[in-house]
């Protein structure tokens, strides 16, 4: 009969993303993997083989954060311009300012799932705007990911006013004003 896991998988994977964001991939290991979640380093090697197949599966697992992340602020963003800076600023705070660039590690396929989900999202929320939207929605990715690394550099306020004001002013540019709502921007505040 198998033995009843103290620990799941999930579990060990959220505290192995922990250590990667926290020192860096080359900081993962079985050993200090076993330290933060009290299992010995010989009951996760059993479970995932080796050290590169224990990245992969942090790596996995963070983009199954992120898609989980993605799809509930596609869902609520409004379907329109304003919903397409929402989307973005909702997006722009998973992550931490201190391991921002660690965060691009990309698993090649996942991302441009990734990126083509965001941008099929934001052409559909600008598809009744000057000029259509064919194209918009990578340019934006384009720029949020830019935004986000300039901020990183800048640290211009909060991450989020400053991915909002920027996305803003390019829409502005790009098929005019954009409704502003009041009351929505009232409640994100608080």
């Amino acid at each position: 009969m198998p033995r009843h896991r103290t620990v799941s998988d999930e579990r060990l994977l959220d505290a192995a993303l922990e250590v990667v964001h926290g020192s860096g991939p080359s900081a993962l290991s079985f050993a200090t993997l076993a330290s933060r979640v009290g299992l010995s380093g010989s009951t996760i090697v059993q479970r995932f083989g080796s050290k590169a197949d224990l990245l992969q599966a942090t790596l996995l697992h963070a983009w199954d954060r992120l898609d989980a992340d993605t799809a509930a602020a596609i869902a609520s963003a409004a379907p329109d311009a304003t919903g397409v800076v929402d989307l973005f600023v909702a997006l722009s705070g998973m992550y931490d300012t201190d391991d921002f660039a660690d965060q691009l590690m990309v698993l090649r396929d996942r991302g441009k799932r990734w990126i083509a989900l965001l941008a099929g999202a934001v052409e559909e929320r600008l598809r009744d705007t000057p000029g259509g939207s064919e194209g918009l929605g990578e340019l934006l990715v384009a720029h949020w990911q830019g935004t986000c690394t300039v901020w990183s550099f800048t640290r211009s306020g909060p991450l989020p006013a400053f991915v909002r004001r920027s996305m803003e002013q390019l829409l502005e540019r790009l098929t005019g004003p954009t409704p502003v709502r009041p009351a929505a921007r009232r409640a994100r505040r608080t």
